[in-house]
């Protein structure tokens, strides 16, 4: 009894450029077999010389991928709490008093990073973000979650009320999107301080998606806004006000 089709002509099609097996020969067999047996155990279609060496090929190339794919998964950085994602960017960040640089590492489902991207690297004075090439980033790397960090040249690790307006739109833009900012983590000398931790990440979109650059001032010292997590307002709080 023939097994129900799942294949697609496409997938067939590929098969068939890849392996040089004839589509006619492929689709006979894959009426009643798993036509990835192909790959497996070619004499099954009865290759010609030529085809077996295109399979042969093929299959190196598989092995090949499935091995630096497990390196790769064993060798990713995974964050399971503020302070993993504390250290990871202090490695990156610590001790910069030349300008101040803001990044983003986009995530997988697991919290894994996929990649990590410097997303503004201003002078002392200004900092400017783009927040379109952070959402071009994001799609291209098909992430779940996003983890924010940046530098105060200054030292602190006081998140300024412009931080925290920052992030707000970040998650604006990324919240109806189902993409999650699980965090904003400031460096300030090697030291480091969590807008999760200390319960003023902003978890909610407030405002419609804006896309217009944003300018982040150099914020002196005495002008944090924010001094200890139990002073802090929620951004629901400070809307009431």
């Amino acid at each position: 009894m023939a097994t129900k089709q799942v294949y697609t002509d496409s997938f067939f099609e590929s098969l068939n450029k890849l392996t040089g097996i004839p589509m006619r020969k492929i689709k006979d067999y894959a009426k009643e077999n798993n036509p990835f047996n192909i790959l497996e155990h070619p004499m099954v279609v009865e290759p010609n010389d030529r085809q077996l060496e295109k399979i042969g090929k093929l299959k190196e190339f598989l092995a090949s991928y499935n091995v630096l794919k497990m390196t790769q998964e064993n060798e990713r950085i995974k964050f399971t709490s503020p302070q993993d994602a504390g250290k990871y960017f202090t490695s990156i960040l610590g001790g910069m008093k030349d300008k101040e640089r803001i990044l983003v590492a986009f995530l997988d489902n697991s919290n894994s990073i996929i990649e990590t991207k410097i997303i503004s690297e201003g002078g002392i004075n200004m900092s400017i973000v783009y927040p379109r090439d952070i959402l071009k980033m994001a799609i291209a790397n098909d992430c779940s979650n996003i983890l924010m960090a940046h530098n105060h040249p200054g030292g602190s690790t006081n998140p300024s009320k412009e931080d925290i307006d920052l992030t707000q739109r970040i998650v604006n833009i990324f919240k109806p999107l189902d993409i999650n900012v699980i965090d904003h983590i400031i460096i300030g000398g090697y030291s480091f301080s969590s807008m999760a931790e200390n319960g003023i990440l902003p978890s909610k979109s407030m405002d419609l998606a804006n896309y217009q650059p944003i300018t982040l001032p150099e914020i002196k010292e005495a002008s944090y806004a924010y001094k200890r997590p139990e002073d802090v307002l929620s951004i629901e709080e400070e809307m009431e006000l």
